[in-house]
C-alpha cells in the first residue's frame, strides 16, 4: 500500500470538505490515488453533493474584479439567500471574477471552470464549496470587458450583490479622471428603467426592432389614417423606442437634464479627450441568459 503523506490527505479534505479521518480511510482503500479516492468519498456520504447539482439555484451573488483595463463579472448561483450572503460566497465570487478579469481566455463559464486556481481545478472548488454549504453551486455565468487606447473598465455591484455592470470606455489619453466616469456610467446601467439594450442603435438586435415595429403598426392602424400618416407614426414610435433601450440616448440618471452622449461630450470637453462607450455588461441574478 502507497504511504499516504498528511499534506495529501489534507488536500483531499479542503477539495472535498470531508473529515481528516475519512479521507485518510477514502486514500488508504485507494491506494494513494486521490481521484479515486474522492469518488469513494462521495459514495460514503458526499454522493449528497453530488446528487444537489439538478437542484434549482435561485439566489446568489454577482462577483465583480477589475484588472488594469479590464473587468469581470461572474454569476454564482446557490439555493438559499443564506448561503448567498454569508462572507465565504462572496469571496469566492470574487476570486473567480478577479481570475477572469486577469486571464481573457477565462471569460467565460466553461473556461473558468476548467481553469487552475491557486492550485486547485475551479470546479473541484465549487464542489467543494457544495459539499461544505450542503447547497447546490453553480457558475452560471461570466463576461469580461477590456478598454483600448488610453480608456478604461469600471464597474458597480448594487443590492447586495444580486446586480452587477461593467461598462468599458475608449480615450486617446484617459488615466484616473476616467475611472468616476466608468463608475457613474456603470450606477447609470444599474438603475436605469428602461435597462439600456446596446451602447447605440446599431447595437439594438433587429428582432427586438422588428417586434415593436410590428405593435407600433397594429397600434397606428386602428387610428384609421391615411398609409402615409401611419408610416410616420409608426417610424416616429421606434425612433423613442431606440431613444429608450439606446445608452447614449438615455437620460442621465444622475442628471436627468443630459443624455448619457450629452455627459460623454462635456466629460470630454472638460478634460481635452476623445471618450467614447465601447461596451456595458449587465448581470441581474436569477435572469434568463441569452442564447
Amino acid at each position: 500500500m502507497a504511504e499516504i503523506s498528511a499534506s495529501v490527505v489534507k488536500a483531499l479534505r479542503d477539495q472535498t470538505g470531508a473529515g481528516m479521518m475519512d479521507c485518510k480511510r477514502a486514500l488508504s482503500d485507494a491506494d494513494g490515488d486521490v481521484a479515486r479516492a474522492g469518488e469513494l468519498l462521495r459514495e460514503r456520504g458526499l454522493a449528497k453533493a453530488v446528487k444537489r447539482e439538478g437542484r434549482e439555484t435561485t439566489e446568489g451573488v454577482i462577483g465583480l474584479a477589475l484588472a488594469a483595463t479590464a473587468g469581470a463579472l461572474v454569476e454564482l448561483a446557490c439555493e438559499t439567500d443564506f448561503v448567498a450572503k454569508t462572507d465565504e460566497f462572496h469571496k469566492l465570487a470574487s476570486r473567480l471574477a478577479a481570475a477572469a478579469a486577469a486571464d481573457a481566455s477565462l471569460a467565460s463559464a466553461d473556461s473558468l471552470a476548467s481553469a487552475t486556481l491557486d492550485g486547485e481545478k475551479v470546479s473541484e472548488r465549487i464542489q467543494s464549496a457544495i459539499a461544505k454549504v450542503g447547497e447546490n453551486v453553480v457558475l452560471r455565468r461570466v463576461a469580461r470587458l477590456a478598454s483600448r487606447d488610453g480608456g478604461v473598465v469600471g464597474g458597480y455591484v448594487h443590492a447586495g450583490g444580486k446586480l452587477g455592470v461593467l461598462v468599458a470606455l475608449s480615450a486617446k489619453r484617459g488615466g484616473n479622471a476616467l475611472d468616476g466616469l466608468a463608475k457613474d456610467l456603470s450606477m447609470h446601467v444599474a438603475a436605469a428603467d428602461p435597462s439600456p439594450v446596446s451602447v447605440d442603435r446599431s447595437g439594438v438586435p433587429k428582432e427586438l426592432v422588428d417586434a415593436e415595429r410590428a405593435i407600433f403598426r397594429a397600434q397606428a392602424e386602428q387610428s384609421g389614417k391615411p398609409a402615409n400618416i401611419v408610416e410616420k407614426m409608426v417610424e416616429g414610435r421606434v425612433n423613442k423606442y431606440y431613444a429608450e433601450v439606446c445608452l447614449l440616448e438615455q437620460a442621465f440618471v444622475k442628471d436627468p437634464e443630459r443624455t448619457v452622449s450629452g455627459l460623454l461630450a462635456d466629460e470630454a470637453k472638460r478634460l481635452g479627450d476623445e471618450i467614447a462607450v465601447i461596451g456595458f455588461v449587465r448581470f441581474k441574478l436569477g435572469e434568463a441568459i441569452a442564447k
